[in-house]
């Protein structure tokens, strides 16, 4: 059976970027650029009229700043997926785009890979985030929040890999465990951050600063 290939919409002010990522994603069967834009103001006016599945959003927008720009666009169409991708590594800029309802985030020297990962991932429902912004998220966790919840070392790894979408199977296969260990080590991250569920998990670990 032959998939639909995941739509995606361009919003960035400079043209070569634009056309690096055309030429990224060319190769990609299970991928098609719909359109792009290089302002807030005609990306929103496009969205009144047509859909797309998965947006990749610059945080510097000469109208309208990506932070401002995610909540609007998910007011227009509640189901797209948009990924923040940005030079801007700041953790401040990153957790508002999170906060306002990214469900990823890369910087612009991502990989390839990470680029198809992210989208293929978010368009299924997933959260996504680079492994520089993992890192960048998690060097920002200070002495500041002692009410941290305390997680061991393993846990940490298995919600950086939950957090780049992974399923148990791979998880527990990456980490040489059993399925059955991955699950528990979830459902132990889910009860120290009092969530029910994965999306719920990354969300509060992302604003919690864990990873």
């Amino acid at each position: 059976m032959q998939h639909k290939p995941i739509q995606i919409l361009i919003v960035d002010d400079h043209p070569m970027v634009i056309e690096g990522l055309k030429t990224l994603l060319g190769d990609d069967e299970h991928i098609v650029v719909k359109t792009h834009f290089i302002n807030g103001t005609d990306t929103l006016s496009y969205l009144e009229k047509n859909t797309t599945d998965v947006i990749l959003l610059d945080v510097n927008l000469p109208d309208i700043n990506g932070v401002e720009m995610v909540p609007k666009i998910l007011d227009i169409r509640a189901n797209i997926g948009i990924i923040g991708l940005s030079t801007y590594s700041e953790p401040s800029i990153i957790n508002q785009m999170i906060k306002n309802g990214v469900k990823g985030y890369l910087l612009k020297n991502a990989t390839a890979d990470e680029l198809v990962n992210a989208i293929t991932q978010v368009h299924q429902g997933n959260f996504y985030f680079g492994s520089e912004v993992q890192k960048i998220l998690a060097d920002s966790v200070t002495q500041e929040h002692p009410d941290l919840p305390k997680l061991t070392r393993r846990e940490k790894h298995v919600l950086s890999l939950i957090a780049d979408g992974k399923t148990t199977n791979i998880i527990a296969e990456e980490l040489f465990i059993s399925p059955l260990t991955v699950e528990t080590h979830r459902r132990n991250l889910m009860q120290k951050l009092d969530v029910s569920n994965a999306a719920s998990l990354i969300k509060v670990a992302i604003d919690k600063k864990l990873i």
